[in-house]
């Protein structure tokens, strides 16, 4: 397939010499294909269409659609398909928007406002992915900020020799915890009395303000600390000492409902490729963040983005925004390049606004 030019006055000249009777043929074409997956011939055409066209005209029509770079066929005898080209065509000029239904917006506020209790924002906007996912049965995908909050205890916790494990409490009431290495035959007491050192230093504070703080102490030997204790204190703040603020989390949810679509089943290697895209969280975190910069919701089919080149995909994504009108992440819905653009566009542009809402 040609590849997407993004620019209409970059597309074949042919496009724009598209007469109405041309756009209708292509529009009920696709809109077969998107609801069967299945090449679509010009009998199947003729008899959707209310006025009286022939299968012979349509024939020629479609001649002349795929002259334009717009459809082709897969096999000699078989209907037509839309090129990736084709269906930048179709969003961009030719699409009609459903509205969301009042089951969905209500779906969407209860699932996305009803986790807000008692759980963080990650917390949230996990939800949030298996919800679009569950909506467009294809993949949810959320980009969450680093959320930089203030600490309210800290504290060691044994897990055997030579384990530890190190517990953040969060002022949002939110648990962090990941395992350290401690010198082996550690005494309980220099785990209680590094809890201590530390919990005393950290209330209010954001990790990193603490970072600081307890580095400038150590270094400059103003501490209360045993030599053990004191390298537990540092093993516990440098295990997050690779955080960084700035980054983002990806969340991705319902990557099984890939492989359920009768169509792509039939191409399993595209979705192997898919799922390696997906793995490569930082290169599609590269994607997200390109999608940040834009207004409103942003749609990527196919070979458009070279992460979807080879798996065939396409990606529908809207930003959401923090009480001042910041960007601050990213949600949206990957799935075939036959996804439901009409239904999901609307969908994940309404979830956008109600996380910013709830996020604010």
């Amino acid at each position: 397939m040609d590849p997407i030019s993004k620019n209409p006055e970059e597309r074949p000249s042919g496009i724009a010499a598209l007469d109405q009777r041309s756009r209708e043929i292509f529009g009920r074409l696709v809109d077969t294909y998107l609801q069967t997956g299945e090449p679509v011939g010009s009998r199947t055409i003729s008899r959707s269409l209310p006025s009286t066209l022939s299968p012979a005209s349509v024939r020629n029509v479609m001649s002349d659609l795929e002259d334009a770079g717009l459809i082709y066929s897969p096999h000699a005898s078989a209907g037509r398909l839309p090129t990736e080209l084709g269906l930048r065509f179709y969003v961009d000029a030719l699409l009609e928007l459903d509205s969301l239904a009042i089951e969905e917006r209500a779906q969407i506020d209860a699932s996305v406002a009803g986790s807000n209790r008692g759980r963080s924002v990650e917390e949230i906007l996990t939800e949030t992915s298996n919800l679009l996912s569950g909506l467009s049965h294809c993949a949810g995908v959320v980009v969450a900020p680093k959320i930089n909050t203030r600490l309210r205890h800290i504290e060691f916790v044994s897990l055997g020799p030579g384990r530890a494990l190190v517990v953040l409490v969060n002022d949002d009431g939110s648990v962090e915890n990941r395992a350290i290495t401690v010198p082996v035959g550690l005494p309980p007491s220099a785990l209680s009395r590094a809890s201590n050192f530390l919990t005393a230093r950290c209330q209010g504070k954001t990790l990193l303000e603490v970072q600081k703080l307890v580095s400038a102490e150590l270094a400059t030997q103003k501490r209360e600390l045993s030599d053990l204790t004191a390298r537990v204190v540092e093993a516990g703040i440098a295990i997050w000492s690779g955080d960084n603020a700035g980054e983002k989390t990806l969340i991705i949810r319902g990557q099984s409902n890939l492989i359920e679509d009768r169509a792509t089943l039939e191409d399993l290697e595209r979705i192997r490729k898919l799922f390696d895209v997906l793995e490569a969280k930082k290169d599609l975190l590269d994607l997200l963040g390109a999608a940040e910069k834009g207004e409103g919701v942003r749609i990527f089919i196919g070979s458009e983005n070279k992460l979807f080149s080879l798996s065939g995909s396409s990606l529908i994504v809207a930003p959401y925004r923090d009480g001042e009108e910041k960007i601050v992440g990213v949600l949206g819905v990957i799935g075939p390049t036959r996804i439901n653009y009409a239904r999901i566009i609307p969908m994940v542009d309404y979830t956008a606004r109600v996380v910013g809402r709830l996020i604010t």
